[in-house]
């Protein structure tokens, strides 16, 4: 159905219109100019720190992470606007973490490097290592580089081998892969077997990897596929719960839940994620069809957490943190859009404009030489201790939402929303 037909008065269609026009406003005039400024021409990469204080510090290491995202970023910034300069940056990402990354002796990538690209933690990460197939795959759908698709492709091997046991997918190992390592993303203790969160990315990561191989260079693509399946089936069998309407964050090695976790950001995000997936795959109607867990996540989220103030960070036994972090803001905006194109429902289109109000308003930091910050408390007040840039704090969540909003809303030069963003009957 047409989005013209769904009941959109003129009212929503003008916020939505200010929406797509501020948003583009914002990214082609602020965010994207101060990431292209975060280039190391020196030494290559991007540099890896920036400081409330707005002070860049030159020799702060590089993350893997970061410089992954950036890597995403630009090559999905050409992708969606086809402009030639963002190839460029891309390239800078691309060839650092091919030079610098990538461990060549035991495989997998390096946590972080120096500034001048020496290795620093060389851990491997689940977690990590899919950020990285996620990065290359869209660099090789932005260029046809077939290098970073092998590459990708080597990556996936690397995680199957050695990451991938009978239950699921281990979180981190020694840089030879012999032995456990320090964890880098549970906050928990050593009890965690399974995230949410490294299944979550490494889903997404594999999703990318098997969209933009659609002629199957190397006939890889298949087991791609094979992998993929069951970590959809490990979503809805072990990792959501039906009766709290959420995905569980942290298990033991019988998927037991080990704490009671709400975490509002990423169950939007694993919302839309899990129908894009579904949708990729062709797997509508089948075993493996995720479309009523999202229809769940996003319904429970906005119930119990939505307000005009954005949304908060999560509920830990039942005491809500009200911090309103940059990225949850971010996967609510697109997490929202993609609730009212599965169920027509209007209220999601009034929680995807109200959360942008709470991103311009709060988030976007107006200093000059600045981005957004990282997260403010619940008076709406930015939190001072928190740098602007990071290993963490990246242009992944917030490019992509401006890329998602403006696709399933068209350009707010079209005289009227697109079709993109209409109710596929879910």
């Amino acid at each position: 159905m047409d989005i013209m037909k769904s009941g959109i008065d003129i009212e929503m269609r003008e916020k939505l219109s200010k929406m797509a026009e501020e948003m583009e406003f914002e990214f082609e005039r602020h965010v994207i100019p101060f990431w292209k400024l975060m280039r190391d021409k020196d030494f290559g990469g991007y540099y890896g720190k920036i400081g409330h204080d707005l002070k860049l510090d030159r020799g702060a290491e590089k993350g893997c992470i970061l410089n992954s995202r950036i890597l995403w970023a630009f090559s999905n910034l050409y992708l969606f606007s086809k402009k030639q300069e963002y190839r460029i940056y891309a390239k800078a990402a691309y060839d650092f973490l091919m030079e610098h990354f990538i461990d060549k002796v035991w495989g997998g990538l390096f946590w972080s490097v120096s500034h001048d690209g020496d290795p620093e933690e060389t851990s491997k990460h689940t977690y990590n290592m899919a950020f990285a197939i996620y990065g290359l795959a869209s660099y090789y759908d932005a260029t046809g580089d077939r290098e970073a698709l092998v590459t990708a492709y080597t990556i996936f091997e690397t995680i199957e081998k050695n990451c991938h046991d009978e239950g699921g997918y281990l979180e981190a190992f020694s840089r030879h892969f012999d032995s456990p390592a320090e964890e880098k993303i549970s906050e928990k203790d050593k009890k965690v077997t399974y995230t949410m969160n490294t299944l979550l990315h490494l889903m997404e990561a594999y999703t990318e990897l098997y969209r933009v191989d659609d002629i199957d260079i190397y006939n890889k693509r298949r087991y791609v596929r094979e992998k993929l399946l069951p970590i959809l089936e490990i979503f809805k069998t072990k990792m959501y719960n039906p009766e709290k309407k959420r995905i569980e964050s942290f298990f033991d090695a019988d998927y037991n839940s080990l704490y009671d976790i709400t975490n509002y950001g990423h169950d939007l995000q694993a919302a839309w994620l899990f129908d894009r997936a579904v949708k990729i795959l062709e797997v509508k109607r089948t075993d493996y069809d995720l479309s009523s867990i999202s229809r769940e996540l996003t319904e429970n989220t906005y119930n119990n957490a939505f307000n005009e103030h954005g949304i908060p960070y999560l509920c830990e036994d039942g005491n809500v943190d009200e911090t309103r972090a940059w990225w949850t803001q971010c996967e609510a905006v697109t997490g929202f859009l993609n609730g009212f194109s599965k169920s027509g429902d209007l209220k999601y289109l009034d929680a995807a404009v109200s959360v942008w109000d709470y991103i311009k308003n709060t988030l976007v930091d107006k200093r000059p030489g600045s981005e957004w910050y990282q997260e403010a408390d619940a008076d709406e007040i930015p939190v001072l201790n928190k740098p602007i840039v990071s290993e963490w704090k990246c242009p992944y969540h917030n490019t992509r939402m401006y890329i998602e909003t403006i696709k399933r809303l068209g350009s707010y030069d079209d005289k009227e929303i697109t079709e993109v963003l209409t109710v596929d009957g879910q």
